[in-house]
């Protein structure tokens, strides 16, 4: 045969055997198919459903015809309804797991991108790139009855009293103001203010800083902060004018920075007050100054030219008297920044840094505050060397001994209804209102009524706040209205109710205000007038505080901020500290970016504020 007659006899050949053998042949099913039938078979379902999550893990995320066939194949071999439930479920776990992830993410990016790259630290420090390895030493140590005792026993006291402590080789808590070390002058003034024992925050905070420790000090409204700091400080100053007097224009030896007048000028009368304890017992003359705006300079400067121990100053005057040289920071050694988180995040940093720049050598800084998100922390930490954090109670949590009241009022009804809150409880009471024509308005409306009542704001002049606060204080005044400059560190006695006229914008100034009652182990109300017009993600925050607090979310607040259920907890914003969002949605931040988008272009590179350049 020729060459083409054998190739279609084989063609013929090859076509009749597939003919003859056709029906003998299984169809064919792809290798996949294949395996799941098997399985199928044996009954191995969780495998198979673990190798659909690792195919939906390794295909693209957002696949529709990969989702599709995933959740179709059980329904084309036979697979039970519950068992297809369950294995969808999981799938579904398995991608929402993925979004959380995914969301965290996003958060991490969003924190380093709003954190500050600059340290807090001076000019002169950053430019040599100074740095302190050890903390400041001191020649006070914890009596021996004391450090003799196991870290297990002082552990079980911090746990007792909630104490949480971060940091290295951190002092034992102390429980008696005695074992402190404290001088005779000292506990005649505690015992002349009734305090008889320290509270969480001084059991381990004064042993702290008299230790020569760093401290960011973080603990709800009225926990005696304020005594942790002004008891070292007239200790140090004492030891050393009975070591070497201080002469003419030297000092200060300690510096305390407060963001507010009244806070300043309530930190500068405690302070005196023990120093007159002091003398009255024979020690020394400790000299300190009051150094805020609408004070005279004069009065501030006959103290530091006889030579000053400790000076109490608001950002804007202390800056004021530095440029002009009137006061030197070469000698102080003693820095502590009260309400450290608002003079940080609203504006203060470059004034801080600035005032930094003026120290000659080592300090001891401390920062405290009752509202101090973990943003703020790791900012503040690049200023200090080995510090001690401690902790009484969640950052930015309301004072437990404060019943918190809402009451829905329409805005235009928000006055008269004041005075109904006003029956809840006696005199004194503090009045809390967002603008100054508010405070005013309110005022007057009260006068009108015939209740006692004063007023304070930004907008009037030191000498009649000053008026205001003390008439409020000796009890010669019933009602003190104000807008946030009363809300942060001041402390009235016997306050049993505060009534906030208006939501704050934050929630933090929200807890600054109602954390003015219930000090000091005492009981109080606060009331808040809740209009249309508040703010919904302050709301969602304020509701969530009302749950960490264990007090009862009203209905009508849940209808305000579109819940139908219970709330339940989460980690919040990582900016704010706030509970009812997260840091994707924080108004605060946004109001922060808008902020410094506006400023953009706009800064005066020649200003003698311009500190950077």
């Amino acid at each position: 045969m020729s060459e083409p007659q054998v190739k279609r006899y084989r063609r013929e050949e090859e076509s009749s055997e597939s003919e003859e053998d056709i029906d003998n042949y299984e169809p064919y099913v792809p290798v996949k198919d294949r395996k799941k039938q098997k399985l199928l078979k044996l009954g191995r379902l969780g495998q198979l459903a673990a190798e659909a999550v690792a195919e939906t893990k390794s295909s693209s995320e957002n696949d529709p015809e990969d989702e599709g066939s995933q959740e179709e194949w059980g329904r084309r071999y036979n697979v039970s309804l519950l068992d297809q439930h369950s294995e969808l479920k999981r799938l579904a776990e398995a991608r929402a797991l993925s979004a959380a992830e995914r969301q965290a993410k996003e958060e991490e990016h969003i924190l380093d991108s709003v954190a500050q790259s600059k340290a807090l630290m001076g000019v002169a420090e950053l430019a040599k790139g100074i740095q302190y390895s050890e903390p400041i030493k001191t020649s006070w140590k914890p009596p021996g009855c004391i450090s003799s005792l196991p870290p297990e026993r002082h552990e079980r006291v911090r746990r007792e009293l909630r104490i949480q402590v971060e940091g290295e080789n951190v002092p034992p808590p102390i429980r008696t103001f005695r074992h402190m070390k404290f001088p005779k002058g000292i506990l005649q003034g505690l015992e002349a203010k009734g305090i008889k024992k320290p509270t969480p925050i001084q059991v381990q905070g004064i042993p702290a800083v008299l230790s020569g420790r760093d401290m960011i000090g973080i603990a709800f409204t009225g926990s005696g902060k304020t005594l942790v700091f002004t008891l070292p400080i007239i200790m140090m100053c004492l030891e050393q004018e009975i070591e070497m007097p201080f002469i003419r224009n030297e000092g200060p030896y300690g510096l305390i920075i407060c963001p507010s007048r009244e806070l300043a000028k309530q930190t500068h009368d405690i302070i005196m007050h023990f120093v007159k304890h002091l003398k009255m017992a024979g020690h020394p003359e400790i000299r300190s100054c009051l150094a805020i705006g609408g004070v005279s300079v004069s009065e501030c400067m006959e103290v530091v030219q006889r030579g000053v121990h400790i000076m109490v100053a608001t950002p804007g005057r202390l800056m004021d008297m530095l440029d002009k040289k009137m006061v030197r920071l070469n000698v102080c050694r003693y820095l502590c920044m009260d309400e450290a988180d608002r003079m940080i995040d609203m504006g203060f940093e470059e004034d801080v840094r600035t005032i930094f720049s003026y120290f000659a050598g080592q300090r001891q800084t401390l920062l405290f505050s009752a509202t101090m998100p973990k943003k703020i922390q790791n900012f503040a930490r690049s200023a200090l060397v080995q510090p001690v954090t401690l902790n009484v109670g969640r950052a930015g949590a309301a004072a437990l001994a404060v019943r918190q009241e809402l009451e829905p009022v329409k805005a235009e009804a928000r006055t008269v209804h004041l005075l109904q809150c006003l029956q809840k409880t006696p005199p004194p009471v503090l009045v809390f209102a967002e603008r100054k024509q508010h405070v005013d308005a309110i005022h007057e409306y009260l006068l009108l009524k015939g209740v006692e009542a004063v007023a304070i704001h930004g907008g009037k002049d030191q000498e009649e706040r000053s008026r205001a606060v003390e008439a409020f204080r000796r009890g010669e005044k019933d009602v003190l209205v104000a807008t946030d400059v009363a809300s942060k560190g001041l402390d009235f006695e016997n306050i049993q109710h505060v009534i906030n006229y208006d939501m704050p914008e934050d929630i933090e100034n929200y807890v600054h205000r109602i954390g003015r009652t219930g000090r000091a182990g005492t009981q109080g109300v606060a009331s808040t007038l809740l209009g249309r017009a508040a703010d919904s993600s302050v709301l969602r925050d304020l509701a969530h505080l009302l749950v960490e607090a264990g007090q009862k979310v009203p209905q009508f607040l849940l209808e305000m901020i579109g819940e139908d259920g219970p709330l339940s907890g989460g980690p919040g914003c990582a900016y704010c500290g706030g509970l009812g969002h997260r840091i994707t949605e924080c108004p605060k931040l946004e109001a922060v970016q808008n902020k410094q988008a506006s400023n953009i272009g706009r800064r005066d590179y020649l200003a003698n504020t311009a500190a950077d350049y």
